[in-house]
């Protein structure tokens, strides 16, 4: 039989959320985000949804609905990228410290985190099982290894096993590489709207089978070590007029910051200075 995933409350602590994660590589949050802003999402990103087409292969979906860019399409993502828990979980995780020496100094770095990848992912009667995968081959990272990746998948509306319920594999993030899925060691993330699953980038998971006969809608947004590059360039999928509208927190997150020691500058400065002063040269480039 399958491994259970843990489920926790809304009120837990970063640590109790990172030990699930380390531990089962997944787990469940229940209630995280709140009615108000699932409306607001829902508002906001729905009509677009309704326009998109089908995926055209088995990965995408063919009977699956992928909506992108979601910084610049609502401003309540503020509110997912900046939870505690997702972003605790996230930071603690992956700005872990590693000795380096600069000449006879010894230094401990640790790198940042930044937004990856956002999608409104919605899947329709009919649909078919999503091959089973690790984000990290996004970024051909080896596995087991240490975490650089954590994701969120908020539901949208109601997650069934019936509805095509996102399948992970619990403690498949500790496998070695040549250690494949098997069907039955998936368990179904059965959610309420509002909860979320939250996962490493390092657990085989894919979307499951809708039986049922209404579409059922998840939103996900990846958070990944800062020296990696962005899965989806958030640079071309939100305008700078729309980055300068967030709080500096989320600005660093979609890319405007320097990662430790000193990737990401700009003329030798931090990128933040596009954001506050709209004479430097390149504005509008």
């Amino acid at each position: 039989m399958a491994a259970r995933l843990t489920r926790l409350p809304s009120t837990s602590a970063v640590s109790d959320v990172c030990a699930a994660l380390d531990r089962d590589g997944g787990v469940i949050v229940e209630n995280l985000i709140d009615a108000t802003t699932l409306q607001g999402l829902w508002d906001d990103l729905g009509p677009a949804l309704d326009a998109t087409g089908y995926g055209d292969s088995s990965f995408t979906g063919q009977r699956t609905k992928r909506l992108c860019s979601l910084f610049a399409r609502s401003r309540h993502m503020e509110r997912i990228a900046l939870n505690p828990l997702f972003l605790g979980a996230a930071r603690d995780l992956i700005e872990r410290p590693a000795p380096n020496w600069f000449g006879p100094q010894r230094a401990l770095l640790a790198p940042n985190v930044q937004v990856s990848i956002t999608q409104l992912i919605q899947i329709w009667p009919g649909e078919t099982p999503q091959p089973a995968h690790r984000d990290d081959i996004a970024h051909l990272l080896p596995c087991p290894g240490p975490t650089n990746r954590v994701q969120i998948m908020l539901a949208m509306d109601e997650f069934t096993d019936e509805n095509g319920a996102t399948l992970v594999y619990p403690g498949s993030h500790t496998w070695e590489a040549e250690r494949g899925p098997r069907p039955d060691e998936a368990v179904s993330a059965e959610m309420a709207p509002g909860s979320c699953l939250i996962w490493v980038g390092g657990l085989f998971h894919g979307g499951g089978p809708n039986l049922s006969d209404t579409p059922r809608t998840g939103l996900t947004v990846a958070l990944v070590r800062g020296n990696l590059r962005q899965e989806e360039n958030q640079y071309l999928a939100v305008p700078r007029e729309i980055v300068r509208e967030y709080p500096e927190e989320l600005q660093r997150l979609l890319g405007y910051g320097i990662c430790p020691p000193f990737l990401g500058w700009y003329e030798q400065q931090d990128p933040m200075l596009l954001l506050k002063d709209e004479g430097v040269a390149g504005e509008g480039a």
